[in-house]
């Protein structure tokens, strides 16, 4: 199997033309019908902004213009958000300025967990249920997925980063939150063989299937959320999941075939190529050879990443992993927010943003909302650096918010409307 995988450098001045560029290199236009509803698949990895974490702004717009210009009609766009125990996808959309793209545009923003019909595995997809690796071990009661996404297109738009859990996350793992539900983290213990199964299962209902990768910011560490940012200014664009994940791992450093079992898993299926030495680079195959040397995910880990691999992979998980598929499981939610929200991104945050935040990309996040784009992209970026919008005590507030938000919300408590299990 080959595979082409579209790279290109950019900068603020050219992000918007850059992105019609890179996405017809990769020939989207093939694989994403005109005549069918196309869900763009924002990923919100964290409800505040932290560079490298969520899609970014202007790859939001910049894949909005291209298929506008290109012909597609808007009615048939939409933004598309999952919903997670914790992450708030609607304070996400605020603070990642989400919806002010997709609101400037007139399109629909739907999601998914809001007044959405979902329809029973076996109902959508058949016999492709007994080819699952692991999903009906999991799921021994079968699980739903969203009904509108049998037959739509859906635009994956991941970042470029690192993964406590799959080593790095993109393409593939942006399927995680849209296609299991609130209950997915029962599939944290064999996570690398459920992106597979997710693969297969988005093959099968989807009329088309691309992805679109920012890594205008990029993320090395304990990702996906508390990383250190590096400004890398590139742009990927594939049809195929498995190889625009597999060219963003080796530019992070890693081989994807040795160290990253979703993707050689994937590969072996035959579900896509893994395998750099037969992709294809269109644009700059020299941005593409890149090795940025990245520690990766398990060097420097957080207090809450290493707890989370002893209790799924380690000496916690016979004391406390049945816990997570019980009523008690909103133990770990707390634990998580309180964490992230209230300690990491309160008091630890605003250190790793200092790096990159007088960087172009940085002041552009910051003064999104008074700038004006030209046909190319952005002609100016504003003066005022990037700086994180709450932090100590207000934060910590926020964060308490967005937790009984959470618990309001979580599965174990929550009625969930018939069909959304």
């Amino acid at each position: 199997m080959r595979a082409k995988v579209a790279v290109l450098r950019t900068s603020p001045k050219t992000v918007l033309e850059d992105y019609h560029r890179l996405m017809n290199l990769a020939e989207y236009q093939d694989t994403i019908a005109r005549d069918v509803d196309t869900a763009l698949k924002i990923n919100i990895s964290w409800h505040f902004f932290f560079p490298g974490c969520s899609t970014t702004p202007w790859q939001l717009e910049g894949v909005i213009r291209a298929m506008k210009q290109d012909g597609y009609n808007p009615d048939l766009i939409h933004g598309c958000h999952n919903r997670t125990v914790v992450i708030d996808a609607h304070l996400g959309e605020r603070e990642n300025k989400h919806i002010d793209v997709i609101q400037a545009h007139g399109l629909r923003n739907v999601h998914l967990y809001e007044n959405e019909p979902w329809i029973d595995i076996r109902e959508a997809v058949g016999d492709l249920v007994d080819k699952f690796i692991c999903l009906n071990e999991v799921y021994p009661e079968g699980f739903h997925i969203p009904e509108r996404f049998i037959g739509e297109n859906i635009i994956h738009l991941p970042t470029v980063k690192t993964h406590v859990f799959t080593g790095t996350t993109g393409a593939m793992k942006n399927a995680f939150g849209g296609l299991l539900n609130e209950r997915r983290h029962w599939s944290h213990p064999v996570i690398h063989e459920t992106l597979v199964d997710l693969l297969m299962i988005q093959k099968r209902i989807h009329r088309g299937l691309f992805a679109v990768m920012d890594g205008t910011f990029a993320g090395d560490g304990p990702g996906p959320r508390c990383m250190t940012p590096h400004v890398k200014s590139v742009l990927l664009a594939s049809q195929d999941q498995v190889a625009i994940d597999a060219v963003a791992a080796r530019m992070m450093g890693m081989d994807p075939l040795r160290d990253l079992k979703y993707i050689r898993l994937a590969h072996d299926m035959g579900l896509g190529c893994g395998d750099p030495a037969r992709i294809e680079i269109a644009g700059d195959v020299e941005a593409a050879g890149e090795n940025w040397q990245f520690e990766g995910p398990f060097k420097k880990m957080t207090f809450a990443s290493r707890m989370q691999h002893k209790i799924y992979w380690g000496p916690l998980r016979a004391p406390l992993e049945w816990s997570l598929k019980t009523v008690l499981a909103p133990w770990a939610y707390i634990a998580s927010v309180l964490y992230h929200d209230s300690f990491w991104y309160s008091f630890k945050a605003r250190r790793p943003m200092q790096r990159i935040a007088t960087s172009d990309w940085g002041r552009l996040f910051q003064n999104w909302g008074d700038l004006t784009a030209d046909e190319r992209g952005y002609p100016e970026v504003g003066d005022e650096p990037l700086r994180i919008k709450r932090a100590g005590p207000s934060a910590a507030v926020k964060s308490l918010r967005v937790l009984g938000a959470c618990l309001k919300e979580a599965p174990e408590f929550a009625r969930r409307e018939s069909g959304v299990h």
